[in-house]
């Protein structure tokens, strides 16, 4: 190809490469009279000392484009055509970047922002999807990482088929952990270093979630039985202290009393910042939730409660679910959901108060894990009323 003339009436021959749907095109800074171009035979004509050696550098332009392309495609790794631009010129093609490179430097990245952007927990959950991923390129390719442009729909299909049969996680986790990566995919995308959302195609499973809560009778059952050892009586307290107000165990373990106070009503309310979302939670305090914070109120703290760990909190639960005789996996979750389903829905509190007094983000995550729970009501409610008629 040529183009403008200069002033001596020459034109640049450039050359114009194709490959799979890419093009481009150089300058080979070889210049010609434009009507000694031969189109057909891709040379100059006719044969003299100036244009055999014009035709012999462009045979020599070709052979080493040939090469180029060779080389790469012997590699069987994926190229472009400005790789066969690079090599042809001497200089070394830029390294494809690789999906476990990728991921380890956004995540050290991240790690300078723990407490100032991200909570620690946050980070580790990611560092978590990395060991996974790391594990299945291993079992899936042996190999240690895998191209970025290489990942597509079967990509994690393949990933969760591992994650469920050889790492024996639960489909929940499962989705969390393809969310998580899908995350750093679409941010590899945005930084052009892969060309498409070619993973897009995969959907996650959906899972039927049982909500374990307590009923009345075993809320009561908890709340009125008599412990003889002080420790079982405060995690009691404290487990139903969340029942009456929905906090998750960080949010209780780091409430404090400034958190609590006298609002427009005149009555007491917590408000805090929600640690999942960091959306701002305001729950006012039932007369049992109350009565609990007041029976711990002169523990010498900024702190409403002074506590033990998550883990050992939960094992004083199922100490005492044995003891009371309750046949539940008894945790800690367990409160909120007894909040949201026992103390709220069944008592006609509306899906869209239960969704903000729970701090989720949008109703729909509400309407998802609660469904269950309000075709009970409905059914209850309706059962009700076919006695009256």
């Amino acid at each position: 190809m040529f183009y403008r003339l200069n002033k001596n009436g020459k034109c640049v021959i450039k050359c114009r490469l194709r490959y799979n749907d890419e093009k481009i095109e150089f300058s080979t800074g070889i210049f010609i009279i434009p009507e000694s171009w031969n189109r057909k035979n891709q040379n100059v004509h006719p044969p003299n000392q100036e244009n055999d050696f014009i035709n012999s550098e462009l045979s020599l332009i070709k052979n080493k484009l040939n090469q180029a392309f060779l080389l790469l495609k012997v590699q069987e790794k994926s190229f472009t055509l400005e790789d066969v631009i690079l090599i042809f010129k001497g200089e070394t093609p830029k390294k494809e970047k690789g999906l476990i490179s990728y991921f380890e430097s956004y995540l050290e990245k991240k790690k300078k922002l723990i407490d100032i952007e991200i909570k620690d927990s946050t980070w580790k959950k990611f560092n978590y999807v990395l060991n996974d991923v790391k594990s299945f390129i291993e079992w899936k390719f042996q190999k240690k990482d895998i191209e970025l442009n290489k990942v597509d729909k079967f990509f994690l299909d393949d990933f969760e088929y591992f994650l469920k049969t050889e790492k024996r996680q639960s489909q929940v986790t499962i989705n969390k952990v393809i969310q998580r990566l899908k995350g750093i995919f679409k941010l590899a995308y945005d930084e052009k270093f892969i060309d498409s959302l070619m993973f897009q195609g995969h959907k996650a499973k959906r899972v039927n979630k049982t909500i374990v809560y307590l009923s009345h009778e075993e809320l009561n059952k908890i709340e009125s039985h008599i412990f003889h050892q002080e420790r079982l009586e405060k995690i009691r307290d404290l487990f139903i202290f969340c029942c009456y107000t929905g906090l998750p165990y960080n949010e209780m373990a780091n409430l404090k009393k400034e958190n609590i106070s006298v609002s427009f009503d005149n009555n007491l309310w917590i408000k805090i910042k929600r640690e999942k979302t960091q959306g701002n939670l305001s729950i006012p305090m039932l007369p049992k939730a109350i009565e609990i914070m007041e029976k711990y109120q002169n523990e010498n703290s900024e702190l409403v409660f002074n506590l033990i760990s998550n883990q050992k909190f939960n094992s004083y639960l199922k100490e005492i679910a044995f003891i009371i005789g309750i046949n539940k996996n008894l945790t800690h979750h367990v409160a909120r959901k007894t909040f949201a389903s026992t103390i709220l829905l069944y008592n006609d509190v509306s899906i869209e108060v239960v969704s903000k007094l729970l701090g989720h983000s949008k109703i729909s995550i509400t309407q998802e894990y609660y469904a269950e729970v309000a075709d009970k009501k409905i059914s209850s409610v309706i059962n009700e009323l076919s006695k009256k008629l």
